[in-house]
């Protein structure tokens, strides 16, 4: 891969807290249209992020994975910014609770005669489920992967 050696600032926030601010070589997210890289030299953008995870090569070429709920992905001369509603560190993700979320979902979703349900908010915390779950799924490959 022919990576831009000269680092870009990332800043990833959400509403609670600031969740990475640091030096990298390229960032990865999903977009709507789909999946963008930004490193140093990219144009500047502002574009909206879809459930997922953003991928961070540091500078010393190790790998930070990190959930977003979505948000919006802002790219400056020397800095990327992600505002994200929630973010979190892949390694702190609950398994069981996303499996959780994911079924409910399904289930809720299976139930179309029902009036009650806001299906737009229901497809939008299944898309979040199944986001953090692929991302569980990723860490296992890259621990497989070093043994």
């Amino acid at each position: 891969m022919n990576i831009n050696l000269t680092p870009i600032q990332v800043d990833i926030v959400s509403a609670e807290a600031s969740i990475y601010s640091g030096q990298a070589l390229q960032l990865t997210a999903t977009g709507f249209i789909g999946e963008l890289g930004v490193s140093h030299g990219h144009s500047p953008l502002l574009t909206s992020l879809k459930p997922g995870y953003v991928r961070i090569k540091k500078a010393d070429e190790k790998e930070e994975l990190i959930y977003i709920s979505g948000g919006i992905l802002e790219v400056q001369p020397h800095t990327v910014t992600i505002l994200a509603n929630v973010a979190t560190r892949a390694a702190e993700l609950d398994e069981a609770a996303a499996l959780a979320a994911k079924e409910s979902a399904e289930q809720l979703l299976k139930q179309r005669q029902r009036t009650d349900i806001d299906y737009a908010q229901t497809i939008a915390k299944l898309a979040e489920a199944v986001a953090q779950l692929k991302l569980i799924e990723e860490l296992r490959k890259k621990a497989r992967l070093k043994t």
